[in-house]
């Protein structure tokens, strides 16, 4: 009898070890996976209807709060300007959770961080109210800019500053209400969000950092910069062949310049016309796979940057291009491999890179910061509503250095010469040093259809002085609307944030 007690005590300590371990596997190891699920609404449930923070622009303007309604729910989220900030902010919905700041900072806004509920236990016999507002980093003006220059185009609009990574416009068309999914009549939320799941254009799925694009020639900068790192070039030396067409290695097919132009030279000529040949002539014939897709990976491709908001996806350099079949005829010479025509067109941001405007705001930053990449981010710090205290401020940091900072100078030179000189002089402003990459790109390489997204990337600041500002711009392409250059379509919104930003 004795026996058999103990085996039994033994199976239960045994299972309760096991529901131990189990559970504090939960806890601890996948708790911030289950709490970034979407399809997780407990802390919803638990904190619909309960006074929660405001949500504030950093010039002060409100751009979310919650007031007092009747019925089910003491409280429903409200969001002034919603479709401006939705992107940003999310929504906070009973039924459907909450996305975007409203997520990453629910604990915050609604008083349940480790902080607030110390403060809880304290104030347990009072009424304070421990819940805190969020300050962001956007500007309103900077996020009204991007919005009335983007337009109803499908596209997207990111601008921040490259000392600190702080996140300054976010925008993107089409967008949404989060009013409506919000709303504390559940029957009317489903309706809405039924409706915007299948709406044209996805504008639930945030096109600045949730989808992917060719990045076209604004890639160009990352080429030049691999091409600089490893000393296959300079800014003057070697001299690209001044030519229509580049034959792509291995293959019987020519890659062709933009409109069919003659373009060569130096690096700087070449960078400020833009010339598709002699790219992708340097990322086939002059550096080969592997440093091609160091350099890029250096810039962030292949990973997520750590971003604040939640579900940024992933930019991609394509790094599988077959077995070495020889070397090519430079000097210094190239690994020639099966898919060196596929890297001539990698080379050049076509073939399968791709990449969000996030990142491509990020790349010119980088090249503007020394070569530093700072942490993007849209929140600047966490006040508490009852005494105003900041409870956390979020502080610069390096997320990758990209490049040396003599490299990162060379490529800015680069840049400033496409505004001086190249494809975006439109982009000009006195007093102000700016540079710029422009992009064409094929939106199906090869196939019939001529669309194309136009691109820029830029960067701004007062004359020799560190720049302040970098701005990544895509217009998508419109079905059947044929071709769209950067300098012709994006270059006048990136001229209207730099013009918002330094008061011109």
């Amino acid at each position: 009898m004795n026996r058999q007690i103990r085996q039994l005590g033994i199976a239960m300590l045994l299972l309760f070890s096991l529901l131990f371990v189990r559970l504090n596997w939960v806890q601890v190891y996948t708790a911030d996976e289950l709490t970034a699920n979407p399809l997780n609404t407990r802390r919803v449930v638990r904190d619909f209807g309960q006074q929660r923070g405001n949500i504030v622009t950093a010039d002060g303007v409100v751009i979310a709060e919650s007031v007092e309604v009747e019925g089910r729910f003491d409280r429903e989220r409200r969001y002034v300007d919603g479709p401006l900030y939705s992107h940003v902010t999310g929504y906070f919905s009973f039924e459907f959770g909450a996305t975007g700041v409203e997520r990453t900072y629910n604990d915050e806004l609604s008083g349940h961080s480790a902080t607030q509920r110390f403060e809880s236990f304290f104030d347990f016999f009072g009424d304070g109210d421990i819940s805190a507002d969020v300050s962001l980093t956007l500007d309103s003006q900077m996020q009204q800019a991007a919005a009335n220059a983007l337009g109803e185009r499908r596209g997207s609009v990111v601008a921040l500053d490259p000392r600190t990574g702080a996140v300054l416009a976010f925008y993107s068309w089409p967008t949404f209400d989060p009013n409506m999914i919000s709303n504390t009549d559940l029957d009317a939320a489903r309706a809405a969000k039924t409706a915007l799941d299948g709406a044209p254009g996805e504008p639930l799925l945030t096109s600045a950092h949730r989808q992917v694009f060719p990045p076209g020639s604004t890639f160009k900068v990352i080429t030049a910069i691999s091409g600089l790192e490893n000393g296959v070039v300079t800014a003057t030396s070697p001299l690209f062949p001044e030519v229509v067409s580049y034959d792509l290695p291995l293959t019987n097919v020519s890659l062709q310049n933009f409109g069919g132009q003659v373009c060569g030279g130096d690096l700087a000529q070449s960078m400020a016309r833009s010339c598709n040949t002699t790219f992708a002539q340097l990322g086939a014939e002059y550096l080969g796979p592997a440093p091609m897709t160091a350099t890029a990976e250096r810039f962030g491709f292949n990973d997520t940057p750590p971003f604040d908001i939640p579900l940024t996806a992933q930019s991609r350099f394509p790094n599988d291009y077959g077995v070495q079949l020889g070397v090519s005829d430079q000097t210094p010479p190239a690994p020639i491999v099966e898919g060196s025509s596929l890297l001539a067109q990698a080379s050049i941001g076509q073939f399968d890179v791709r990449a969000t405007p996030l990142q491509m705001a990020l790349v010119a930053a980088g090249i503007a910061n020394g070569g530093n990449i700072m942490e993007p981010h849209v929140v600047d710090r966490v006040i508490d509503n009852d005494g105003g205290e900041v409870l956390a401020r979020v502080e610069a940091e390096v997320w990758r250095q990209a490049a040396v900072p003599g490299v990162a100078a060379t490529t800015a030179n680069l840049m400033v010469g496409v505004v001086e000189s190249g494809t975006a002089t439109s982009l000009a402003r006195s007093g102000l040093t700016v540079g710029a990459k422009t992009g064409t790109a094929e939106v199906n390489a090869g196939a019939d259809s001529q669309d194309t997204h136009a691109w820029v990337i830029a960067f701004a600041g007062p004359a020799n002085a560190t720049p302040e500002l970098a701005i990544a711009v895509i217009v998508e392409a419109v079905p059947g609307g044929g071709q769209q250059t950067g300098g012709g379509t994006a270059a006048p919104l990136v001229a209207a944030m730099i013009d918002t930003h330094f008061n011109n």
